[in-house]
């Protein structure tokens, strides 16, 4: 129960520091959700991607209205081809009125046009502004042997008037703890135990169109090369998003996560602390509040664009990322210190504060603090691909309980201080077939200064330089984060280790990506080195680390195609040896911070499509990894195999059915140690009235490894049924 609560809680961290992964990592030709999560479990495409995508699935993308950056945010085009939609769309006085005139025109082909279909959305008719139209989408799931009321989603997203568009996400939770107040006799957090809470963290209005963009509620906002500030899912953000996306996890979770505490027993002892049980649907927390944007405000022979946005929205956070600031510990760093750890949490069943209390383990908190952001971008335009501006943002985080004083732990995404802001100016170029793309910014915090950390802010800057021609692109991107660059709500290109709970931070390096597409092989391939510049202190020896892959898709015929990927990474190209960890997937430190490693990892994985007709097609994948483990004895690489078998049926326009099974085997070499598993699913999805959708789906998993929390879990085998069903108008 404890490491899949300490996973859970790292999760939901993970969940807020992702950073987006264009190019995407294979040829996207998918008509669904369910689609893009078969390339997800088959690791075709990263967890990045998929948020990404999904976020263009839902939403759409009217080619009649999208800027450059959010053209090239679709699958599979490079600047070439989104230049010549925006050329075409120009001959056409602004208005595609049918799609398929790009393959026509010569703009795009077949293949990609087809690919791109499901993430284009048509604006409203002209001669019909009244004309309602949206869809409602209400989700549920179900597990075996799971005592709580079924968890339960409801989307809806409508639009008006043309420019119009206004949406809302709510969810019926039942596992998360109630909002927690400070009880001074304990010197600790108390709580309303877990129970069922109907949460709306999701309700916009949004008006947009050519020139103007307004959004009051709940939105996402990025501009630049993400630097400053970019809270969004898109590579190349720019400008004011709708924000109704909801998530969920496939695994189940623990469902006690409570100790003795001040009773004599805890309920977690016996089989109630093996139990799992279906997890609440999830939702990012972003701004909450309005924001306002002049896109084309016409200046000389170029225009203005101007944003300006304010937000306040409750903010939850993982209970060990708190601590309480005082003379005994006035640094989060010194992790020694008893008084540096988080204040403990505890729950009294009956609601009476005097009673006994259970004390409360790896568990969100939510509303603890109110989150106070403003900000700013301007930029001139020149033309489409050359421009200058500049953004601004500061931000306060404010207690929401009262009667004690709460900070954030040093690994928090948060910075200790709870001020921050940045600055910065961005600029890009482009002619022929380079674009240049770069943005410089500076930090502000509050942190206390240490040995590593100077505190009040540093520099960063980033450069992206494109070289497109027909079927081919190349990019390079240099970066440099400062070790005092502490900007949460900065998501530019970085790799996934951690500074301080932050990603692009202490980071210097060079990403070469290129991509060719050329019949019947398609190539794609990256190269990332990079070194911590805190590594450089002192006269220390710099630390160098790789991340590099090269994935090649042979297209044999319409019938079949293979696949060939191979990853290296290494975390310090200096030290060899398996004496050194390359991810912990088992443990964590007690407070739940992350656990720095230093290993490589080689990644292999072939992949066979077999499409026996249209109606019919099979995928198969092999994946094999080598990577340093120092909890194994033999200090040897482990070794970790999967494979899936995908199956997509598809008899006629209204039916598709899915069926999907993995096995994974997780350090072959010892059973005892981690995940040994079989798991499969079915889903099918049926298309109602021309445009309501159904889907329903079974899933199951078989837990085969020798782990003592194996034995113990329950349910095991596990069963679990889903049921969506989609309304459109």
């Amino acid at each position: 129960m404890r490491t899949s609560a300490v996973v859970s809680g790292l999760v939901i961290l993970g969940l807020a520091r992702t950073a987006a992964a264009i190019p995407y990592e294979t040829f996207i030709d998918v008509e669904d959700e369910a689609d893009l999560q078969d390339l997800l479990s088959a690791q075709d495409i990263t967890q990045d991607t998929f948020d990404e995508l999904l976020d263009l699935l839902q939403n759409g993308v009217d080619l009649n209205t999208a800027d450059r950056a959010q053209l090239y945010a679709l699958p599979n085009l490079g600047y070439d081809e989104v230049d010549k939609i925006i050329a075409f769309r120009d001959t056409q006085h602004g208005v595609i009125r049918d799609p398929a005139s790009l393959v026509t025109s010569g703009a795009l082909s077949k293949e990609k046009f087809l690919a791109l279909a499901a993430f284009l959305a048509l604006g409203g008719e002209a001669d019909k502004p009244l004309d309602l139209h949206g869809k409602i989408t209400m989700r549920t799931r179900w597990t075996i042997n799971d005592p709580h009321v079924p968890p339960f989603a409801l989307q809806g997203r409508f639009t008006t008037q043309k420019h119009l568009t206004f949406g809302f996400a709510g969810v019926l939770s039942r596992l998360e703890i109630g909002d927690p107040t400070w009880d001074p006799n304990r010197a600790a957090l108390l709580a309303a135990p877990q129970g069922n809470h109907v949460r709306l963290p999701k309700l916009y209005a949004k008006w947009e169109d050519d020139h103007w963009s307004g959004i009051v509620g709940s939105f996402r906002a990025g501009f630049g090369q993400r630097l400053v500030f970019d809270n969004t899912v898109h590579y190349t953000a720019n400008g004011l998003y709708s924000d109704d996306q909801l998530f969920y996890s496939d695994d189940l979770t623990g469902d006690c996560h409570l100790s003795t505490g001040e009773r004599a027993t805890s309920p977690c002892t016996g089989a109630a602390g093996s139990r799992y049980v279906t997890p609440d649907w999830g939702y990012r927390e972003g701004l909450f509040g309005v924001g306002l944007g002049a896109k084309h405000l016409e200046l000389g022979a170029g225009w203005l664009q101007v944003y300006a946005w304010a937000s306040a929205n409750k903010r939850s956070i993982y209970q060990y990322e708190l601590y309480t600031p005082s003379a005994a510990c006035p640094d989060p760093h010194d992790d020694s210190n008893p008084a540096c750890a988080a204040p403990d949490v505890y729950v009294t069943p009956s609601g009476d504060r005097l009673d006994p209390a259970y004390k409360v383990s790896f568990a969100s908190l939510p509303n603890m603090f109110l989150e106070k952001v403003v900000g700013g971008n301007v930029a001139y335009f020149a033309d489409r691909r050359s421009s200058v501006g500049a953004t601004v943002y500061g931000a306060r985080e404010t207690d929401l309980v009262g009667g004690v004083d709460l900070d954030f732990q040093e690994w928090s995404r948060f910075p200790t201080g709870r001020t921050f802001g940045a600055a910065g100016v961005n600029a890009s170029l482009g002619r022929g077939a380079y674009d240049v793309f770069a943005e410089a910014a500076y930090s502000y915090d509050k942190l206390p200064a240490n040995g590593i950390v100077e505190g009040d802010g540093g520099p960063a800057a980033i450069v992206r330089v494109t070289r497109t021609q027909k079927r081919e692109e190349l990019e390079a991107t240099l970066r440099y984060y400062d070790t005092d660059f502490a900007n949460p709500f900065g998501r530019p290109t970085s790799q996934a280790d951690e500074v301080d709970g932050q990603r692009a931070r202490d980071e210097a390096g060079v990403r070469v990506r290129y991509y060719r597409a050329a019949r019947p092989l398609t190539l794609r391939a990256q190269i990332d080195t990079w070194v911590p510049p805190s590594s450089l202190r002192d006269g220390q020896r710099a630390t160098p680390k790789l991340d590099t892959y090269v994935r090649g898709d042979l297209r044999v015929s319409p019938v079949l195609a293979f696949g060939l990927w191979l990853r290296f990474q290494d975390k310090d190209l200096r030290r060899g040896g398996h004496d050194q960890c390359f991810e912990v997937t088992s443990e964590t430190l007690p407070t739940g911070a992350p656990v720095p490693c230093a290993g490589r990892q080689l990644t292999t994985v072939a992949h066979a499509e077999l499409k026996l007709a249209h109606e019919l097609t099979l995928t198969a994948l092999f994946e094999h990894q080598l990577l340093d483990d120092n909890a194994l004895d033999d200090h040897a690489f482990r070794n970790d195999v999967s494979g899936w078998a995908v199956a997509l049926w598809r008899p006629t326009s209204e039916l598709r059915v899915r069926a999907r099974v993995r096995y994974l085997n997780t350090a072959i070499e010892k059973a005892s140690y981690l995940e040994t598993s079989l798991s499969g699913l079915v889903d099918a999805a049926l298309t109602l009235r021309k445009h309501d959708l159904v889907r329903a789906r079974i899933e199951s998993k078989l837990w085969l490894d020798d782990r003592a929390s194996t034995d113990l879990r329950d349910p095991n085998p596990e069963l679990q049924f889903w049921l969506t069903y989609e309304v459109r108008l």
